[in-house]
C-alpha cells in the first residue's frame, strides 16, 4: 500500500510549478540510443508480473513504506534524482514497479557502464534501463519520459565504514546541467533501510581486502570501488530484516536557472538545491523509521499477531 503526505519541499524561485517547465523543453527530431537500447521499450503485464515475482521475497523480508510518488508527475518529462544505499542494487529495484502501479509509468534507469554487459545489459534493456550517458539521459527526457539517476554512482553505492547514508555528489553536476538544457523538474527521491540492515565489516580499502583490489584491476574495474565485507544476520550475508523507506519530494523546477549566462555555475547551484531537498526527504524518512514499531521484524509480527 502506498502512503501519501503532504511536503513542503524546495520549490523554484518563481514557484511556477511544473507547467511552465515543459513548455521550453528542447525539440529534436529522432534520437538514438547507445547499444542499441528501444525507444519504446514494452514490458508484457506478464514480464512486469515476473519481474513483482522475483522481487516478492525482498519485499516481504522488507515491508517497503512508500510517501510522496503523487509529486512524480503521470506524464511528461521529469528527473527523478536519488540516493544510492550501501551496495546499490537491493533497494533500488523495489521503486520501479511501485511507481509503474502508482503513476502509471515506466521509469528509464540509468545504468552504471560496469552493467552494460551481455545479459545484464539485454535484461535493463528491455525494462526501459539504457547506459548512464548524458546523450541518453538528455535523449529520454526530450522524449518526455521519466527519468531516474543517482549522482553519488557507483562510489556512493560501495560505501567504506563510517559513510551511512551519505551522499557523494562532490562535482557531480551533470545531472543538473541536464534538467537545465531539457527545461525539465527534478524529483528528489530519498530511499533509506539496507544501511540498516548491514554492517561493513572491513570496507573495499581495508588491507585486508587487498585480493579483491587487485581482482578489480584485473577485471578493469577501478578499485576504488572494490566492495565492502559485511554482515547481515549473525555473520552470514543475508540482511537484517530492517524496513525499506522510500519518499519522492516537492518537484524542482529548473526555470530560474535557464538564463543563466554561466552554465557551470548554475549547475553547481541548481545541485545544490536538490541535494538540500533530497536531505530533507531522507531526514523525513529518518523520522519515521524512528516512530515506526514496525520497522523490524519482530515489530511488524507483534502488530499482526492477536496477542
Amino acid at each position: 500500500m502506498v502512503e501519501y503526505r503532504q511536503q513542503e519541499g524546495v520549490m523554484s524561485n518563481d514557484h511556477q510549478g511544473t507547467e511552465n517547465v515543459t513548455k521550453n523543453r528542447v525539440a529534436v527530431g529522432d534520437p538514438v540510443l547507445s547499444d542499441g537500447a528501444p525507444l519504446d521499450p514494452a514490458p508484457s503485464e506478464w514480464d512486469i508480473r515476473a519481474f513483482e515475482a522475483v522481487l516478492a521475497p525482498l519485499r516481504a523480508w522488507t515491508s517497503p513504506k512508500f510517501y510522496g510518488l503523487e509529486n512524480i508527475p503521470a506524464e511528461g518529462p521529469v528527473l527523478i534524482v536519488a540516493n544510492h544505499n550501501l551496495l546499490g542494487g537491493i533497494d533500488a529495484p523495489l521503486i520501479m514497479p511501485e511507481i509503474l502501479r502508482a503513476r502509471g509509468r515506466l521509469v528509464r534507469g540509468l545504468a552504471e557502464h560496469v552493467l552494460m554487459v551481455p545479459g545484464v545489459r539485454d535484461f535493463l534493456h528491455h525494462f526501459g534501463a539504457v547506459r548512464g550517458t548524458r546523450s541518453n539521459c538528455l535523449a529520454l527526457l526530450e522524449r518526455g519520459e521519466a527519468v531516474v539517476v543517482f549522482p553519488g554512482g557507483g562510489r556512493e553505492a560501495i560505501r567504506r565504514a563510517g559513510e551511512k547514508y551519505e551522499l557523494k555528489w562532490e562535482g557531480r553536476t551533470g545531472f543538473a546541467r541536464m534538467a537545465i538544457q531539457a527545461g525539465v523538474p527534478i524529483v528528489p527521491l530519498a530511499m533509506i533501510g539496507i544501511d540498516d540492515a548491514y554492517d561493513i565489516v572491513f570496507d573495499g580499502q581495508h588491507p585486508v581486502m587487498s585480493p579483491v583490489r587487485w581482482t578489480c584491476r584485473l577485471l578493469g574495474i577501478n578499485p576504488e570501488l572494490s566492495p565492502p565485507l559485511v554482515k547481515g544476520v549473525g555473520p552470514t550475508p543475508l540482511p537484517r530484516p530492517e524496513r525499506f523507506y522510500f519518499s519522492a519530494g516537492t518537484p524542482i523546477d529548473p526555470t530560474p536557472w535557464m538564463e543563466a549566462d554561466d552554465i557551470d555555475g548554475a549547475s553547481a547551484d541548481l545541485r545544490d538545491v536538490v541535494r538540500k531537498g533530497l536531505e530533507e526527504e531522507l531526514q523525513f524518512l529518518f523520522n519515521e523509521r524512528d516512530r515506526d514499531s514496525g520497522r523490524t521484524l519482530i515489530g511488524r509480527l507483534r502488530g499482526v499477531l492477536p496477542w
